[in-house]
């Protein structure tokens, strides 16, 4: 028996301890039958399955998330700075994207988180900046990326209980909702629905129409969120596979914008 299921007939042991055995056991099969019915049980191992030698550790998790922030620091920077004809509107918010990012960042490699980046050298295709559709779109795919690390934190830090855990799985949703508010507005200078989504997608495939990403499903093991950008082109250290140029975050955070307007700075 997978340990995502584990915890599931846990959880509901523990609420109905009041109850009888019998009813308890019967209470464990009828979620055992629940979730065969709506294909979870398939879903759980694959969780398992991929969770291998566990990479979804804090530190593992913290290096990436940092990483990725690296990242979207320097493309929300250059974007704006390669494409000057941007509409005002969409460069504002670019900006201001880049200035929380370059916030998230800093947070996450704090003392009190302690993340470390993989690096801070980041190859960006070419093709990111060669145009305003492309740049919207890889924010588009590249923020869907961001949410799904995040959302799996999230949950790793709130299954590890206590008063860190919490507080850490707290973090990362204001974490998930930034990128949440980057993803939409990318699609609406798109010229398409902004808030396209009900929830934010984990494990779903993606379903909205025209990205590279479309029909890909979402990732359980914090590592496949690399892996992704790197089938995007970008490279870590390491040249993409597409034509591109290195960016140095310590030398582009030097000019990322500081919007006036950007606030709630701090997290509670």
């Amino acid at each position: 028996m997978s340990e995502v299921l584990n915890h599931v007939y846990d959880v509901i042991d523990e609420e109905h301890k009041d109850q009888p055995a019998a009813t308890r056991r019967q209470l464990v099969a009828g979620a055992g039958v629940a979730l065969g019915s709506m294909g979870l049980l398939g879903l759980a191992d694959r969780a398992e399955a991929q969770g291998g030698a566990n990479p979804n550790t804090a530190a593992n998790i913290a290096a990436v998330a940092a990483t990725a922030e690296v990242l979207a620091t320097i493309v929300n920077t250059v974007g704006p700075e390669k494409l000057p004809g941007l509409d005002a509107q969409t460069a504002t918010n670019i900006r201001a994207a880049a200035r929380e990012e370059l916030i998230h960042y800093d947070i996450l490699v704090s003392p009190a988180v302690g993340g470390v980046p993989v690096t801070k050298r980041i190859w960006v295709p070419d093709s990111v900046f060669a145009n305003r559709t492309n740049l919207l779109t890889t924010l588009v795919v590249g923020d869907q990326i961001f949410i799904n690390a995040y959302l799996l934190g999230l949950t790793v830090f709130a299954r590890g209980g206590g008063l860190r855990g919490s507080r850490f799985a707290r973090y990362l949703a204001e974490f998930m909702g930034a990128e949440a508010v980057h993803r939409a507005l990318a699609l609406q200078s798109l010229g398409r629905l902004g808030n396209d989504r009900v929830f934010m997608r984990f494990a779903q495939k993606e379903e909205a129409p025209g990205l590279p990403s479309t029909g890909v499903g979402g990732f359980y093991n914090i590592n496949d969120a690399v892996t992704q950008l790197q089938t995007a082109g970008f490279g870590f250290n390491a040249q993409g596979a597409t034509p591109g140029a290195f960016y140095d975050f310590d030398t582009v955070r030097q000019r990322t914008p500081n919007p006036p307007d950007v606030n709630t700075r701090t997290l509670s």
